[in-house]
């Protein structure tokens, strides 16, 4: 990571230098262990702030929208999947922007740290040959890194950039694992188990809305939620039926365009399953288009490619 670190942090004071770039979108340290911090330089002499590792968990792509001046950003597999996805929705300049791109090993889930230290305080923290070392007041422990990584980095099938203009270190190998055999599980449900499981879910939710903030393609200048005229779901009282609804079609308005980098999921205080609802939508997308949200320039969005009706996706009579 030391060496991945330097790179970035000569890239990004190269460009900068050269005035090729205004902005470097990328990490920085963070206050806490294993937590780093989105970071912005526009300073050459600034560049040694950046750093990388297994706490660059946020979805950069959420910082490049609608920008003014040419920038770089730091890009692992999701985020690039993600950048891809808005520059055909028009909310990126590709020619304002340079991609560096970083082969990606996950990113630790601090909740599984914090659950498995049980109220202990962290107060240092080290990867190193596969292994976590957790060390704090009186006590230090040694984990694997594959327990504590986020369950969306454990079935990743895009570690690596698809889209870059400069690449930093090697390829990762993409784990050969079942991608879907969670939401295979939700889909044997039925419909009556789908539906108490999904009240139950989100019965916890105080709609902060975090998730939607998270997500770098939830960009709408207003919201349907934060519509008056008409009012959509009610702002005096929180009810799970308005949770769903919410939930629903935040999923349904994602569908063809969520990479399933599981900034959702991590934003939510409440620890809600978000992904359930979102990979649902991106697996049947899958089968029924054929298509996977942010791995090509050239592929059509299925919600914006005409429509083929000798496809398997089309529909019978009764909308099956």
């Amino acid at each position: 990571m030391n060496e991945l670190t330097r790179a970035i942090q000569e890239t990004a004071q190269k460009l900068l230098q050269n005035k090729e770039v205004e902005l470097v979108v990328g990490f920085a340290e963070g206050s806490l262990p294993l937590r780093n911090t989105p970071c912005f330089v526009r300073q050459p002499e600034e560049a040694q702030r950046l750093v990388w590792g297994y706490g660059c968990e946020n979805n950069l792509a959420n910082y490049l929208r609608k920008r003014p001046e040419k920038v770089a950003v730091v890009a692992k597999g999701c985020d690039s999947r993600s950048i891809v996805e808005l520059i055909k929705e028009n909310q990126i300049d590709r020619d304002k922007l340079v991609v560096i791109g970083v082969p990606c090993r996950g990113t630790i889930d601090r909740k599984k740290v914090t659950r498995l230290l049980a109220g202990k305080e962290l107060l240092k923290a080290e990867v190193r040959d596969g292994q976590v070392v957790l060390i704090g007041k009186e006590f230090g422990e040694t984990v694997p890194l594959e327990q504590l990584l986020y369950d969306t980095c454990l079935n990743c099938q895009h570690p690596n950039p698809v889209l870059f203009d400069i690449m930093m270190g090697e390829p990762v190998p993409v784990k050969e694992t079942e991608c879907f055999a969670d939401v295979a599980n939700f889909e044997t449900k039925t419909p009556a188990e789908k539906r108490a499981y999904l009240m139950q879910e989100l019965s916890r939710c105080i709609r902060c809305y975090a998730c939607r903030q998270a997500c770098p393609m939830c960009f709408c200048e207003e919201c349907f939620v934060d519509c008056s005229m008409p009012q959509w779901l009610s702002k005096s009282s929180l009810n799970v039926q308005d949770n769903v609804f919410f939930q629903a079609v935040r999923a349904l308005h994602l569908a063809g365009r969520c990479v399933d980098c599981g900034a959702c999921d991590r934003a939510c205080p409440m620890g809600i399953d978000l992904r359930t609802l979102t990979r649902k939508m991106v697996k049947d997308v899958q089968e029924l288009f054929g298509y996977t949200a942010g791995v090509s320039l050239d592929l059509k969005p299925p919600l914006a490619a005409p429509i083929n009706t000798t496809s398997p996706a089309t529909f019978n009579q009764d909308g099956r």
